[in-house]
């Protein structure tokens, strides 16, 4: 008998398997009933079905399940709070655009970005992360990586024809039904003859040379055709000269920007913008960085208080020469300055899903008390950066100089 009724308690589960969505029965083949948001679990679902308790203060539950109520969450140094943590709603905190909240690493997380073929269907923002799905039927999205949602397709007009349906990543590919660059001309279509050539044209008994068989005829139509093919040439040439025109400008404003940062360095350091040179009587120009390096004597040693400077109180000019450095610098870069200054692998791989992962290691970090100059440019000496020390113009700091 005992192994009758095990035999139809599974066929009752794989009966009711769609049934319940959980997939969790009790002893007696009921479905595990789901905590509401705002409670957990008290009593797991098993010889009874599950018991559930209100979310206690500083947890909750944002979701129907079968877990505990989760930990509240807390905002980041520096970081408003929007929300505050309720039984059914997590912390909410007002990071900057581009970023949202990780609850579970407990920083400000770059947002991400929908694929081919996806749209968004959440912002990224308060709420979390961006949300996307594959566009569906009647909707489709060309951008690799874009935050917009999916768009409607295109529906040809009685006009035109459709040569290729709407698809996820492509929209619908019409035709006007008029365009026959190929036709070739008929009896009465009125066409002119084409200008003849010698061996492809024959004598009439009036005298008269006409085309030979065979030989084609332009119809307006393929005239037509002629000025498009020009009409497209002339479209590629003023785009190649708009690129052209593009690149010249930004090469004349970075040229710019360059000159810009030199007489933003040489005020700060007290020396004229045209030269950062020292020119002696007997004609020998001496680099003024390298007067100010070669003052210590071999063996002595030059020790200064930590610089109290805030990073974020740096110009931005010379905060985009450091992150420039960490990018594009050879040797350590901005992933070991990350460990160095004391975060974790998970919160770096984080980081490294942005556009630009040094602005965002050093915008999180000057988000933490004590974020100052002194422990940015003693991290950057143990991982041997002393470019970037300099970019930061740090004084050294129990250094020997050799």
């Amino acid at each position: 008998m005992r192994p009758f009724f095990v035999c139809a308690l599974l066929l009752l589960k794989v009966t009711l398997g769609n049934a319940c969505a959980n997939g969790q029965f009790t002893e007696s083949g009921l479905c595990c009933s789901l905590c509401p948001a705002g409670f957990g679990v008290k009593v797991e679902c098993g010889k009874e079905d599950t018991k559930c308790a209100p979310c206690l203060l500083g947890t909750f539950s944002s979701s129907e399940g079968l877990g505990p109520c989760l930990p509240c969450a807390k905002c980041p140094a520096g970081v408003p709070t929007v929300a505050s943590c309720l039984g059914n709603r997590n912390t909410q905190c007002e990071c900057d655009n581009g970023f949202f909240f990780l609850s579970s690493h407990g920083l400000c997380a770059p947002c991400s970005k929908c694929s081919h073929s996806e749209g968004a269907v959440r912002e990224c923002g308060i709420q979390g992360d961006i949300l996307c799905e594959i566009c569906g039927p009647g909707t489709f999205s060309e951008e690799h990586m874009s935050t917009k949602p999916c768009q409607n397709c295109t529906q040809c007009s009685n006009k035109e024809v459709e040569i290729r349906p709407c698809m996820p990543n492509s929209d619908t590919l019409c035709m006007d039904k008029k365009l026959h660059l190929l036709s070739r001309p008929t009896e009465t279509d009125g066409s002119r003859d084409a200008p003849r050539l010698p061996g492809l044209e024959t004598v009439t008994k009036e005298g008269q040379t006409s085309p030979a068989p065979g030989t084609p005829k332009f119809t307006p139509q393929e005239e037509g055709g002629s000025n498009n093919i020009l009409a497209y040439v002339s479209v590629l040439a003023a785009v190649v000269l708009g690129l052209l025109l593009y690149v010249a400008y930004k090469c004349w404003r970075s040229c710019k920007q360059k000159k810009a940062l030199s007489k933003a360095r040489a005020a700060e350091l007290g020396t004229s913008p045209e030269g950062e040179k020292l020119q002696s009587d007997s004609g020998v120009f001496l680099d003024s960085y390298s007067l100010q390096d070669n003052q210590p004597s071999k063996g002595t040693k030059r020790d200064s208080k930590l610089d109290n400077r805030l990073y974020i109180n740096l110009p931005p000019h010379r905060q985009e020469e450091v992150e420039r450095l960490l990018q594009e610098g050879s040797g350590q870069g901005w992933r070991h300055l990350g460990v160095a200054l004391g975060y974790e692998p998970e919160q770096l791989d984080l980081f490294g899903r942005g556009e630009a992962p040094p602005h965002t290691l050093l915008s999180n970090w000057a988000q933490k008390e004590g974020s100052t100059l002194g422990p940015l440019c003693s991290a950057l000496a143990r991982i041997e950066r002393p470019d970037v020390v300099t970019a930061l113009n740090c004084p050294t700091q129990g250094v020997s100089v050799v």
